[in-house]
Formats: C-alpha cells, structure tokens, sequence
C-alpha cells in the first residue's frame, strides 16, 4: 500500500491486484473512490506499507471483488463502484457515455463523438477516451476506429484485443 498526499487534494492510496491476465493492477484511492487504474510498468513503483483509513476498506474490497469477477467469471458491473474521477467537463461527458457501451459490442469514435453531442469532435472524444484514469472499470476499450481496426490505446493494443475477446466484442 503507498499513500501520498497531493497539495490541495485529498489524500491518495494505491494497492495492487497481482493476479489478474494482463499483469499486476495499480489501483488508487481517495476517501471519494477509485481515482485510477494502472497497469504495473504504467503506475510503477513499490508499495511501502501504509494503511488506509477503516472507511476505505470496503470500497478497496468491493472493487478488488468486481475486477476478480471480471477477470475470471467473465462479468462484473462496475457501476456501483464509487469513482473519483479528475477531469474536464467533456471529458467526463465522454466517460459517462462510455458506461453505457454494452460489455459485448465496440463502437467507432466517430458514433461515442455522436453520442456525447459533438459529431465532428471525434478526435477529441479519442484524446479524452486516452485519458481515461480508469480502463476496465470505463470501457474506453471499446471504442476502435471506423474502419474496424483496433486504433489506439493507452495501456497498449494487446491488452485493447485481450479485453475485447474477453467480452466477447471481437
């Protein structure tokens, strides 16, 4: 467990879900919710031992609980999961959406630039899709170009094909 403190912001503690098929998970905290999630070369680091405070318990639990689920049962709704998430206004505009995205189907950035009002936004909709602080939990996998092919992803295009054969979207 590691917990740093930003200026001005609450504080912050990150744990890590070892046993998952794309590799160890960062996953960080504030007394809010889940505010990230990262790959092990992505969030780096080791983890020096801190505890978080007893209210945090079971939000960790319950989204260790979720991630297991997803990863070995196959589902797991991530909507009841409390989030923490720091961005613009589009940003989370776009991030909503991608909820909505059912677990078996990939749409093209062009039609998520639909869906969030902005119908020839859709490079921003890729770069706010690329700043999602939670893959997994908001789906931005789920979203490939129009033409079919995979596109772009922040934590890499295997682990983008990995998640979409999981669901079943490919």
């Amino acid at each position: 467990m590691r917990v740093k403190t930003q200026k001005g912001n609450s504080p912050e503690w990150t744990v890590c879900l070892k046993d998952t098929p794309l590799g160890p998970l960062f996953l960080t905290f504030t007394d809010r919710g889940l505010a990230a999630l990262d790959f092990a070369e992505e969030g780096g680091g080791t983890l020096p031992g801190a505890t978080p405070p007893a209210a945090l318990g079971a939000m960790i639990e319950a989204t260790k609980q979720a991630l297991d689920r997803y990863f070995h049962e196959g589902a797991a709704d991530f909507r009841h999961l409390p989030l923490d998430l720091r961005g613009t206004a589009f940003q989370q505009k776009v991030w909503r959406e991608l909820q909505l995205i059912p677990r078996d189907q990939a749409i093209s950035y062009r039609e998520l630039a639909q869906r969030v009002g902005s119908p020839q936004g859709f490079r921003a909709v890729g770069q706010a899709n690329g700043r999602n602080p939670v893959p997994i939990i908001i789906p931005c996998h789920r979203v490939i170009k129009a033409d079919g092919s995979l596109g772009g992803y922040s934590s890499g295009v295997e682990r983008k094909r990995w998640l979409l054969k999981h669901e079943g979207a490919m």
